[in-house]
């Protein structure tokens, strides 16, 4: 797998990582990742639907550190999406890894959460659940086709409470504060490499950090002092990661993250305590997550 990397990959893996992690992510990498999916509970419980799926010949397995969240054991995504509870809303397919933020966020009914970069609405429609609906979510997408899609996904989920903006969250205006704000920051997709997937280029990679160290700045501004946000990518390099969020470390500090709360999820060290990195494997995706509040 090591020879089919993009160009410059395992050149910044090997700088940043040491052998045996190097040699982790590889394997990851070499892997066909599972089919997971997320129980949405504002259409159905999970004992209910895990019930019926599974008496339709799926198999189905739970994760330890969430109760919602399944991998499907034998079988397809065609056969997920054929699903009455795929077609009606009940599951929304979505890899753990991605399941983290929402979590990490923790949205409570009543709070006035930004998600800014939203389509197409897997942690949107997540976030509207955990708080049953009831915390009240402002979703950015700037694409416009992106930004339908999210309002399908929310729509078919359920998710009441939820303003689409159709614009950049980097544009919104200062005058906005919110309560808790979402930052999956757009990325090179160093922790999604596969052996049929191979979109990472330096060039993304630069650009990214350009743009993520903008959104972060603009989410700082617009949160409100003593309250936190949770910033994400779906990369495992550092400089996408934990250097963009030492940029704003004199207006907010890093909440660490309870890591024991997340058993049997592969991690990979990281530079700034408190952060998760997850190592792509067959079960997930390579991630990162941090808490920040601001001071």
């Amino acid at each position: 797998m090591q020879e089919k990397l993009p160009d410059g990959l395992s050149e910044l893996l090997s700088a940043q990582y040491g052998a045996s992690d190097v040699e982790r992510i590889f394997a990851g990498y070499s892997e066909r990742r599972a089919v997971t999916f997320r129980i949405n509970t504002l259409k159905a419980s999970a004992d209910e639907t895990v019930k019926s799926l599974t008496e339709k010949g799926c198999v189905l397995e739970g994760t330890k550190w969430y109760r919602d969240a399944y991998v499907l054991t034998d079988g397809s995504e065609d056969d997920l999406r054929k699903t009455e509870e795929y077609e009606s809303g009940k599951i929304y397919l979505q890899s753990l890894s991605s399941m983290v933020p929402a979590l990490l966020l923790e949205p409570r009914q009543g709070e006035n959460i930004l998600d800014m970069c939203a389509a197409p609405g897997g942690k949107t429609t997540q976030m509207s659940a955990l708080s049953s609906a009831q915390a009240n979510i402002t979703a950015c997408e700037k694409n416009a086709v992106r930004a339908s899609r999210l309002e399908f996904n929310l729509k078919r989920q359920g998710a009441s409470r939820v303003t689409v903006m159709r614009q950049d969250s980097r544009r919104l205006d200062d005058m906005f504060t919110f309560d808790k704000i979402l930052l999956d920051a757009p990325c090179s997709g160093s922790g999604t490499v596969s052996e049929w997937k191979t979109g990472f280029t330096k060039e993304l990679y630069n650009r990214s950090i350009s743009t993520q160290t903008e959104l972060l700045r603009k989410a700082i501004r617009l949160l409100k002092p003593g309250h936190r946000l949770v910033y994400s990518t779906c990369s495992v390099l550092k400089g996408e990661n934990e250097d963009v969020l030492k940029k704003v470390l004199k207006s907010a500090h890093v909440v660490s993250i309870a890591v024991d709360k997340f058993a049997g999820m592969p991690l990979l060290p990281t530079s700034l305590p408190g952060t998760l990195c997850i190592c792509p494997s067959r079960l997930y995706e390579g991630f990162f997550a941090a808490i920040l509040e601001k001071n």
